[in-house]
């Protein structure tokens, strides 16, 4: 009798291996939302809480970064901005470009991180790096506002500001630069498990891939001053992406539409491989790590 008991019963949860080659179970995430709230409260809360400015390091980066990239390329290097105010120029590029770098520092450290936790209690492991792009939208607002702040300074002093209509599809991108970044953050992390020093390199790795994502210069002055190199921001998806970005809130720069299509498909191309890479790692890492 209580065989038959335990064959009808309709368990809440049933945890079996997974064999599928692609596994993206979005049921059982959404079962587990609570989970990924309380990682999120953990991240906002807990980074800045033993800090002497505490959230303000969510202002003062962008705003030092902005102010010595207008120095250096915009006064020193003479890259002209056009009508536009060379530190609201920089200060936009800069705001996008920090979601994506929050998003892959924060998820390629996600088994070495979380292993305590990953060996001890089963939940979905991809609510871990999808929480770090959760809570790093509320950082990115805050960043955001502040260039919303700036831009309304400029342009009551008499800057010609204005945005572009297809500023509506705005959120388009930011979610784009939160895949790929959650994408490239799960495949790192995966090789982190193996080859420890390889997490060295992710920092250098970010600061040379700013440098070509066209951050602090609009992508056609290097077409046309250094023609030669321009395709390493051609077959950069970030460099579209953050001229775009430019083009719909400061109404300068370009848009390409075939590059924005390039882009959809290395961004997900991207995380569909990272998400491979991910569940086939998280069986068998807590022996490596």
């Amino acid at each position: 009798m209580n065989t038959n008991s335990s064959q009808n019963t309709n368990w809440l949860f049933e945890i079996t291996p997974k064999n599928k080659f692609f596994t993206l179970n979005l049921r059982e995430v959404w079962q587990y939302r609570d989970l990924l709230f309380l990682f999120v409260k953990r991240d906002v809360i807990t980074v800045y809480k033993q800090t002497v400015l505490g959230p303000l390091w969510y202002l003062i980066q962008p705003l030092f970064t902005s102010v010595t990239f207008t120095i250096i390329f915009n006064n020193v290097a003479g890259i002209d901005t056009g009508t536009v105010p060379p530190f609201l120029f920089n200060l936009a590029g800069i705001t996008v470009w920090n979601y994506f770098t929050a998003c892959l520092n924060g998820t390629s450290d996600t088994f070495k991180a979380n292993a305590a936790i990953f060996g001890k209690v089963y939940f979905p492991r991809i609510i871990t790096p999808l929480s770090v792009v959760v809570s790093n939208l509320i950082k990115f607002g805050i960043q955001f506002f502040i260039f919303v702040v700036f831009y309304l300074f400029y342009y009551i002093n008499g800057a010609p500001l204005s945005l572009n209509s297809s500023v509506v599809f705005f959120p388009v991108l930011i979610l784009l630069m939160g895949i790929l970044g959650l994408g490239l953050g799960m495949l790192i992390s995966s090789m982190v498990t193996k080859y420890r020093d390889f997490s060295y390199l992710i920092g250098f790795g970010i600061q040379l891939l700013m440098y070509l994502s066209a951050v602090m210069y609009p992508m056609a002055l290097l077409q046309e001053k250094m023609p030669q190199y321009s395709w390493l921001i051609q077959y950069n998806p970030l460099a579209y992406v953050i001229e775009t970005a430019r083009y719909m809130l400061l109404n300068v720069g370009q848009i390409s539409l075939l590059g924005l299509c390039y882009t959809f498909g290395v961004t997900f191309a991207v995380f569909f491989v990272g998400l491979l890479v991910f569940n086939k790692t998280e069986k068998s890492f807590i022996d490596t790590v």
